[in-house]
């Protein structure tokens, strides 16, 4: 488990720190005192599944503008929902990405209603619980990446048309237990019916150009190296390999374009991360006045800058490289109904072979 202070206050619990930006990765540092912590008013302690340094940035500019200390507990969602679960006393918010992992902590009962006129008023209705245990904080896309060499892109204008033969033995994408794939099957049940998701999902699995493996940048670098023809990936992954140090990244990003699916009917799948007051905050004031501040529009527009999410809230302008990526339409369903339908989603997965 780790904990991460702001610069100030490093010195007085920690002998040493680390930053990792690797996906799902965890670093080890001196255990802090809770006893103390928890009894000091001006903290709040974040129980977090993103990884990222710009959030380290934000959560110092926070300690800073605010002088309250910011600790954080980095783990996979999974391990973190249990653990706020099992003895989170000490958890004053969860952040994690994707509305199935913050619809699992609501139905656990770690999460409470937010009550706070600024975060209603900054987040859209769709992109919150119906009674506020959760609310957005950024959005990603699941969309198409296709090679610019083999692909006419007005060949590929639906979610719909993957199950087409001529993309047979050429598509690439992650795992069926992801719950970025997980997220988009919900919203493809949703917007049709679970037998007509079923039918899709087999039209997917018979093009698949190999079994599933990875995350979005391989799937990016398997159509660069020229095994596929199009991948299914998150936008912010593209971003991610633009900006790469590895040159081969760079040059993988640079060989596919982005097509944002049925754009003349429901929409592209947009997906969040996400935060939540844990049902035991001891620190509940400081937790809602963290939240407000990831709103801000200053916050939302580092989110999108270094991190290549788009904004939650609107009015926010997008970076230059997201808005590079054109304009495009997303699907209206609200956040919540896609949460709901985890587990029928993964139930199609299994019954289509999606391995």
């Amino acid at each position: 488990m780790k904990y991460t202070f702001g610069i100030f206050c490093m010195a007085l619990f920690l002998s040493s720190c680390g930053s990792n930006t690797t996906e799902n990765s965890e670093e080890t540092t001196a255990p802090l005192n809770q006893e103390e912590a928890t009894n000091d008013v001006g903290i709040v302690t974040v129980y977090s599944h993103r990884h990222y340094d710009v959030d380290k940035k934000i959560f110092t500019d926070f300690e800073e503008k605010t002088g309250i200390k910011v600790m954080v507990k980095e783990d996979k969602a999974s391990k973190l929902i249990e653990l706020i679960a099992q003895k989170g006393d000490d958890a004053d918010v969860l952040i994690t990405v994707d509305v199935a992992r913050l619809e699992q902590a609501r139905e656990k009962g770690i999460l409470q209603p937010i009550e706070s006129e600024v975060i209603t008023g900054r987040v859209p209705d769709k992109f919150r619980g119906s009674e506020n245990h959760w609310i957005g904080l950024t959005k990603r896309y699941r969309v198409l990446a296709y090679s610019k060499e083999r692909v006419d892109p007005e060949e590929l204008t639906t979610y719909e048309d993957l199950t087409d033969e001529k993309w047979m033995g050429k598509i690439a994408v992650r795992s069926s237990d992801n719950t970025y794939n997980q997220s988009l099957m919900a919203s493809i049940i949703a917007n049709s019916n679970q037998d007509e998701a079923t039918k899709w999902a087999k039209g997917v699995v018979s093009n698949f150009c190999r079994s599933p493996k990875g995350n979005d940048r391989d799937q990016v670098k398997e159509v660069a190296a020229g095994r596929a023809d199009i991948a299914i990936i998150n936008t912010y992954y593209l971003g991610k390999l633009l900006n790469s140090e590895n040159q081969a990244e760079v040059d993988a990003g640079n060989a596919v374009g982005l097509v944002f699916p049925n754009y003349e009917d429901r929409g592209a799948h947009v997906n969040i991360s996400g935060a939540g007051v844990c049902t035991n905050a001891p620190n509940k004031e400081n937790a809602v006045k963290l939240i407000e501040y990831l709103l801000s529009d200053e916050v939302q527009a580092m989110y999108s800058a270094a991190n290549y999410e788009y904004p939650v809230v609107e009015g926010v302008e997008s970076s230059e490289l997201l808005q590079s990526w054109g304009t495009f339409k997303e699907d209206d369903l609200p956040l919540e109904e896609i949460g709901k339908l985890n587990s029928t989603a993964i139930a199609v997965f299994a019954a289509s072979g999606w391995e």
